[in-house]
C-alpha cells in the first residue's frame, strides 16, 4: 500500500539509528526538496585550481539540472558562471574542458568573454544593453587549492573549514597538487545511496578485498585502536602531526559548511594505496617518509578526500536525476611530479577504480532492493555511525524546507 503520509509526518516518524523509509528514495517531491534545500545550497567539490592554470582555461561542472562554467579569466581570477545563455537559455559551452578567449552560444551566436560579459549579440533593438546580459555568476570558492561551486547566492561559509583545515592540508601541500587523472562513474541509483555507501566500511570486507587487505577502517573500533599505534609512533619523524577533529555537517553551526579530518593506520607492509603497498608517486609537501597511514577529509555533504603520503584522491557524489547519480574521482600528485617518470597513471588509479566499480554494483543492487514492496528500514550497525549521522542531517535539512514547515 502506498505511503501517503505528509512529508513532515514521514520525517517525524523516522526511527533514530535506522535507515530511511522507502519514500525518501522514490518520491519525486522529496527529490525536488533535496535539490532545493540541500544539493543546490551547499558547496560541491569541483577539482583543483591547477586544472585552470592559464587565462582562458575552463571546465564544466554538471549537477542534476544545473551546469556551471568554471574559468580563469584573462585577469587571472577564477570565476564560475551558469552555463545558460542570457538570450533564450541554451547551454553556452558544450565542451567538458579546454582553453578559450570567448564562449559562443551554439544556438544564436551570442558571445561572452572569460569574465562573463556579453561582447557580441547580432541584430538586437537599439535600446539593448549588453551590460545587462552578462552570464549569471555562480558562487565559487577555494579551500587550499581545492575548487568548490554552489548553485545558490548565499551558501554556507567556508571560512571555518579553511582555517581549521590549514594545518592538516599544509602537511600534504594541497595548494601545490595537480590532477594526474580524473574519471566519472555513472551509478543507476538514487544519489543518497551512493553517499551512504561511502560513509561506512561495514561493507568493505565482503565487497572490497583489494581495499580490505590494506586499510584498517574495515575493522571495528576495538581492533582499530590497537593497530593505530604503529602509525602514531612514526608520524612525527615522517613530518606528520596527530590531528583529529570532527565537525561534520550534522554538527556544523548555523551558517558554516561542515568539515572533518582524521588519520588512520594502514596494515603493516602498506605505505600507500597500491597493489604491493609500495609508493606510487613522490612524497607530498615536506613529508620525510611514510608513516603507514592515510587521512580522511570531509568538506560539505557530498565531497570527500583521502590523502596518502604520496597522492590524494578526491570524490564528489552528485545526483543526475532521481534515479541516477555519479561519482567523480580526482587523483592528485605533487605539482612537479612527471608522468612516466615519477608515477604511472594506471597504477595510481588502480585501487579506487576497482573499488568504485565494485561500489557501483552494490549500490545498484541496494537500489533494486530499496524499490521493492518488501523493503523496510533496518537498524544501523556500530560501523555505520557516520552514515547514521549523515542520514539524520539530511532529515534535519528537509525538516527546514518551507513547504515542510508550512
Amino acid at each position: 500500500m502506498h505511503d501517503k503520509r505528509p512529508i513532515r509526518e514521514l520525517i517525524a516518524c523516522h526511527k533514530t539509528g535506522w535507515s530511511m523509509e522507502q519514500r525518501f528514495y522514490t518520491d519525486p517531491e522529496i527529490y525536488q526538496l533535496e535539490l532545493d534545500q540541500i544539493v543546490m545550497r551547499n558547496w560541491i567539490f569541483a577539482g583543483h585550481q591547477s586544472e585552470l592554470a592559464e587565462p582562458g582555461d575552463f571546465k564544466v561542472l554538471n549537477v542534476a539540472n544545473e551546469s556551471a562554467i568554471i574559468v580563469r579569466g584573462q585577469d587571472g581570477t577564477i570565476r564560475a558562471f551558469a552555463n545558460v545563455c542570457r538570450h533564450r537559455g541554451s547551454l553556452v559551452c558544450l565542451e567538458e574542458a579546454g582553453n578559450t578567449r570567448k564562449f559562443t552560444c551554439p544556438y544564436h551566436g551570442w558571445v561572452y568573454d572569460t569574465e562573463g560579459a556579453l561582447t557580441g549579440a547580432r541584430d538586437m533593438p537599439k535600446d539593448f544593453r549588453r551590460e545587462d546580459h552578462s552570464l549569471h555568476a555562480v558562487s565559487f570558492n577555494t579551500v587550499h587549492g581545492l575548487m568548490f561551486v554552489s548553485f545558490c547566492d548565499d551558501p554556507p561559509s567556508l571560512e571555518a573549514a579553511r582555517r581549521d583545515l590549514a594545518e592538516p592540508m599544509a602537511m600534504f601541500d594541497f595548494e601545490n597538487l595537480k590532477v594526474a587523472a580524473t574519471k566519472t562513474y555513472p551509478i543507476s541509483a538514487n544519489w543518497k545511496l551512493s553517499v551512504e555507501n561511502y560513509q561506512e566500511c561495514y561493507h568493505c570486507a565482503p565487497a572490497h578485498p583489494e581495499y580490505a587487505k590494506m586499510h584498517t577502517l574495515m575493522l571495528d573500533d576495538k581492533k582499530i585502536d590497537r593497530v593505530q599505534e604503529h602509525m602514531k609512533s612514526k608520524m612525527e619523524s615522517c613530518g606528520l602531526k596527530d590531528i583529529q577533529f570532527d565537525f561534520t555537517d550534522s554538527e556544523a553551526p548555523e551558517g558554516e559548511q561542515g568539515y572533518a579530518y582524521s588519520r588512520s593506520a594502514m596494515f603493516e607492509g602498506y605505505k600507500t594505496g597500491s597493489r604491493d603497498g609500495e609508493p606510487l608517486a613522490p612524497l607530498l609537501g615536506e613529508l620525510k617518509d611514510y608513516d603507514g597511514g592515510a587521512s580522511d577529509f570531509t568538506i560539505g555533504p557530498f565531497s570527500f578526500l583521502l590523502a596518502y603520503s604520496d597522492h590524494v584522491v578526491g570524490y564528489v557524489f552528485t545526483p543526475v536525476d532521481q534515479t541516477h547519480c555519479q561519482c567523480q574521482i580526482y587523483w592528485m600528485v605533487r605539482s612537479d611530479a612527471e608522468e612516466g617518470k615519477d608515477y604511472n597513471c594506471e597504477e595510481l588509479v588502480w585501487l579506487w577504480d576497482v573499488t568504485t566499480y565494485a561500489d557501483e554494483k552494490i549500490i545498484v543492487d541496494n537500489w533494486s532492493g530499496v524499490k521493492s514492496r518488501y523493503y523496510r528500514p533496518g537498524p544501523f550497525s556500530g560501523m555505520e555511525w557516520l552514515e547514521q549521522r549523515w542520514v539524520e542531517w539530511i532529515l534535519h535539512e528537509l525538516r527546514r524546507a518551507p513547504s515542510v514547515i508550512n
